[in-house]
């Protein structure tokens, strides 16, 4: 199994907390998506911590979910030392300045990543310049 796909589950913080001890020594998924559940920052939270030992997942889909600045921040640092994730989908997340933040210093450390979605964030603009500056 390569993908997760649970888009609109209603999933709850226990079975984010299952999936992501699944994913911690799991080297087959590479992409796992979780949009539209309401998951909130304890979940975006517990996902970040599995992230930080997952070898093998490029891809998370995160959108339409409550992660807020702090789940935001959480990811962030796993992407500090995870440098497999390639794309992040985090729009419509509440994440606001904070985490736009947050993730833009990640990207300074973080050279894999190459597609962040961050629709409704209002520094989306420092993140993606982050991006950009890196294709030179």
């Amino acid at each position: 199994m390569q993908s997760v796909e649970l888009e609109d589950s209603d999933i709850d913080n226990d079975a984010v907390n299952f999936l992501a001890n699944a994913l911690k020594g799991n080297m087959t998924v590479k992409t796992v998506n979780l949009s539209a559940n309401g998951i909130g920052a304890e979940g975006a939270s517990t996902l970040s911590d599995a992230l930080k030992e997952n070898t093998a997942v490029t891809t998370i889909d995160l959108q339409e979910n409550w992660v807020g600045a702090e789940g935001a921040a959480a990811l962030a640092d796993a992407l500090k030392v995870n440098m497999l994730v390639t794309t992040i989908k985090l729009g419509w997340n509440e994440s606001h300045a904070q985490g736009a933040s947050a993730l833009a210093d990640a990207l300074k450390a973080n050279t894999a990543v190459t597609d962040i979605n961050s629709v409704t964030i209002e520094s989306a603009p420092r993140v993606h310049w982050h991006l950009l500056t890196r294709c030179k």
